[in-house]
């Protein structure tokens, strides 16, 4: 099967078009390389370009007119930056992709696997949230993954597309082959953060809030290896007809995660034994607008995708350091 890969140059992308390759498929990849890496695409057939650019999608169209699956990953995803540039954001995310998506149809591609996200659901207390959960997404990034699952929505009932949203939290880890990995040299989240403590960039990890409502008092978080997040894409995109066979509906959002998450003092212990030394830690007090956290509820994956995590957060760490000592090697130099 042929698919096309829209941000099939980035962590995630990149990622999942290996596990296409590995399953026995084509990728297709369309990445603007903004944030993505070139030499992640070196294996497939890749487009450099813009998702909305309609004459450069009637090429793909003409030149790959068997592609059957679009996986869209593309997306700017920085939270922080979100909030200072809303207008690149809904443009990007959100007008851009009503592009894409209203184009599709008319290259014969009917099959969406959209890569959403589980921070539509905002501010939760510890706990396993499902797909019934209400959506607040609480920041312009969040925002633009849920106005896009109701444009998907809208599309799926006027033009005959068929779509999955595919909910998850945080991806860690790298390709286990070190094929692609994570392209930004200083990633923001917390397995980031303990890195640059580990590699002498950062002197001391902060970890925020230890009062939370969970079961050690630190956030949780459900931190997914990125292979496994893959292979759940693999399988969105392979099981369109057995899913959608029954359903009346066109679209359908399911979460992807482990079911239990991983708190942040869990998860400092976890990296230590895997770096094998202790990290300079500091305790302070939550910040502003921080929340203990959820892990998302995954049964309906599980049911409809056959698809469970596999590898654990220990390997995500390993792999996630494996990957920096070998990303110049792949990527090239800083």
């Amino acid at each position: 099967m042929k698919v096309l890969v829209t941000g099939g140059a980035g962590f995630i992308g990149s990622t999942i078009c290996s596990a296409l390759a590995d399953a026995g498929h084509a990728p297709v990849i369309l990445d603007s390389l903004y944030t993505g890496c070139r030499a992640f695409a070196r294996d497939f057939a890749f487009y450099e370009g813009d998702i909305a650019d309609e004459a450069l999608l009637d090429r793909i169209a003409a030149e790959h007119s068997d592609i059957a699956v679009c996986i869209h990953c593309a997306a700017r995803i920085i939270v922080p930056e979100s909030v200072a540039e809303p207008f690149e954001y809904y443009m990007e995310n959100v007008a851009k992709s009503a592009v894409l998506f209203h184009k599709l149809p008319q290259m014969g591609i009917k099959n969406v696997v959209f890569s959403s996200s589980a921070s539509i659901y905002g501010a939760t207390d510890g706990d396993s949230v499902d797909e019934s959960a209400p959506i607040r997404a609480s920041s312009p990034y969040a925002r633009t993954k849920a106005i896009m699952e109701m444009v998907l929505e809208d599309y799926c009932a006027a033009y005959g597309l068929k779509a999955l949203a595919l909910r998850y939290f945080n991806p860690i880890g790298a390709d286990p082959a070190m094929r692609t990995g994570n392209q930004i040299r200083n990633p923001s989240h917390v397995l980031g953060k303990m890195i640059s403590v580990a590699t002498g960039r950062d002197p001391e990890f902060t970890l925020t809030g230890d009062q939370w409502p969970t079961r050690d008092g630190s956030g949780l978080r459900d931190y997914i290896h990125v292979w496994d997040l893959a292979q759940a894409h693999v399988a969105a995109a392979e099981r369109f007809q057995d899913i959608f066979a029954a359903r009346p509906s066109g679209f359908l959002a399911m979460n992807l995660g482990t079911g239990t998450g991983v708190t942040v003092f869990e998860l400092l212990r976890a990296f230590e034994n895997v770096f094998g030394g202790k990290l300079n830690t500091r305790i302070a007090p939550a910040r502003e607008g921080d929340v203990a956290g959820a892990c998302a509820n995954p049964a309906l994956a599980n049911q409809l995708l056959g698809w469970k995590t596999k590898l654990s957060v220990e390997q995500g760490i390993a792999d996630a350091l494996h990957w920096i000592d070998v990303r110049d090697d792949v990527m090239g130099p800083e």
